[in-house]
């Protein structure tokens, strides 16, 4: 008789068991879309024949048992549980940490920390814009200037005589020829019982030429007696052409000197000595391709007391004899100095550009006061500025602010207006000659230091000044004038 033998119930944590995350390590993984489905492992499918042999009553009763209790509570977390990769858990939740802390850090880390500059990811935040400080804007530009000026090469021009070189000299070296980094000084003037005063510099950084002569007489041609007028020059036509070859001399001076050392300059600044500079030249006056001159004084044509540009457009600006006879082909006459400057110019199309420059030009001469459509004005050396190459004199001015403005302003724009904008030009009543006590005027316009220099020239003796000019000499590449001795005895 055979008999038959039932297996007996398996037990309810035997699934964990057979479900455990120790089993999962060695490949018996189970996906969340299997106990969904209800597929299982092998195991699970004797388990469920086995239990094919108890009654319906009893399996309903173990199934409600099991539902109840925390033992299978227990067992369908662990199920879910261990169906989670913890590695790809791992990977996505440090990078979203990571940025998260990263975040916080931008928000809330100072401006200039360290750890501000960790924060690679970053959140469109509007912010106002800054104030832009237009002069801070200003002085910026006009330092990056000033430093591709320093690295050129710059010729300056000193031209003229120098009845007032105690007054104008140390401004020259203070603020034109010891202005650049790069800078060499080619000085074109006549001797004269003031020439001594030139001895002053010695002091300049660098000295490439130096030509001091005794003024002859130029002849006077066909074509310079068609184009140029004597009018309103204090010595005629030979004054004119005189003047005209200390400035084309100059440039001549140049020439030679490229030629010998086997290099151009980039820039050629042409001034006179007899000018008082208020304030260094700016960079802003260094325009490539074009010609800057000063405003105002244009009595016709263009202020031509000073002028700044490349070796080619001075070429053309500083050729004042030599190109008379194209002024005569081209049909020009009866030009003055302003109208005959911008005449060549224009014969050479070159393009010119006018600036305010801190300059005037110290004059002994007498002019009617106050000054009518055509007059000539005189400012104060004192007066705030810039004068543009207007006369001037050391003087307790007569004239301010809304009088100024009105006597400037009924000048004829052409001729000889100054530009006195914003009170910048104070009028001395030039109709005599200098007044009593004139140095306390320009010792107090000029500063202490330079103040100091004019005593020292009014004090130098023979022996000074020629152990001045030795010293200069000494220092100059081309020396083209008389004896020491010779220059400072004419004069002291």
């Amino acid at each position: 008789m055979g008999s038959t033998i039932s297996s007996p119930p398996v037990p309810l944590n035997s699934r964990a068991r057979l479900s455990s995350p120790a089993s999962l390590a060695f490949g018996e993984k189970k996906t969340g879309r299997q106990l969904l489905d209800g597929r299982g492992s092998p195991e699970e499918g004797d388990q469920k024949e086995e239990k094919e042999g108890i009654p319906m009553k009893q399996q309903q009763q173990q199934q409600s048992t099991s539902s109840t209790s925390p033992t299978s509570a227990l067992a369908v977390w662990r199920w879910t549980a261990v169906d989670i990769n913890y590695r790809a858990v791992i990977l996505i939740l440090v990078p979203l940490s990571l940025i998260l802390i990263l975040s916080v850090l931008h928000f809330y880390a100072p401006p200039l920390s360290p750890l501000r500059s960790l924060s690679f990811y970053s959140f469109p935040v509007s912010r106002a814009p800054s104030a832009v400080n237009p002069k801070k804007r200003s002085a910026e530009a006009e330092g990056a200037k000033r430093r591709r000026i320093d690295a050129s090469r710059v010729a300056i021009c000193l031209v003229g005589g120098a009845r007032r070189f105690e007054l104008t000299g140390p401004s020259l070296l203070e603020r034109v020829v010891g202005a650049f980094n790069n800078s060499d000084l080619f000085l074109h003037s006549p001797l004269d019982k003031d020439a001594y005063k030139l001895s002053l510099l010695k002091a300049a950084p660098r000295i490439a030429a130096v030509k001091i002569f005794d003024p002859k007489p130029i002849p006077e041609d066909h074509f310079q007696k068609h184009v140029l007028t004597s009018s309103n020059s204090p010595k005629g036509l030979q004054g004119l052409l005189q003047y005209f070859n200390l400035v084309e001399g100059c440039l001549t001076m140049i020439e030679k000197h490229q030629e010998e050392n086997g290099f151009k300059y980039d820039w050629i600044v042409r001034t006179r000595v007899d000018g008082f500079w208020s304030a260094p030249i700016s960079p802003n006056n260094f325009v490539p391709g074009k010609y800057v001159v000063p405003s105002g004084s244009r009595y016709g044509g263009l202020n031509d007391r000073y002028g700044v540009g490349d070796l080619n457009t001075s070429r053309a600006a500083l050729s004042r004899l030599s190109l008379i006879p194209e002024l005569y082909k081209a049909g020009y006459q009866q030009l003055n100095s302003e109208s005959a400057f911008k005449a060549q110019l224009k014969t050479r199309k070159v393009r010119f550009v006018e600036r305010r420059v801190p300059f005037c030009v110290l004059s002994d001469r007498q002019y009617a006061f106050p000054p009518v459509r055509y007059g000539v004005p005189v400012a104060a050396v004192s007066s705030e500025g810039p004068l543009s190459g207007a006369k001037c004199r050391p003087c307790k001015a007569v004239c301010r602010g809304a009088c100024a403005a009105d006597v400037l302003g009924n000048l004829d724009r052409g001729w000889s207006w100054t530009d006195g904008s914003r009170g910048s030009a104070a009028l001395c009543d030039a109709s005599g000659p200098w007044g009593k006590g004139w140095e306390r005027e320009f010792d107090r316009a000029a500063g202490k230091r330079l103040a100091a220099w004019r005593r020292r020239i009014a004090a130098m003796n023979v022996s000074q000044c020629v152990e001045n000019f030795e010293s200069m000499r000494k220092r100059t590449a081309s020396w083209d004038a008389p004896s020491p001795s010779d220059i400072c005895r004419r004069g002291l």
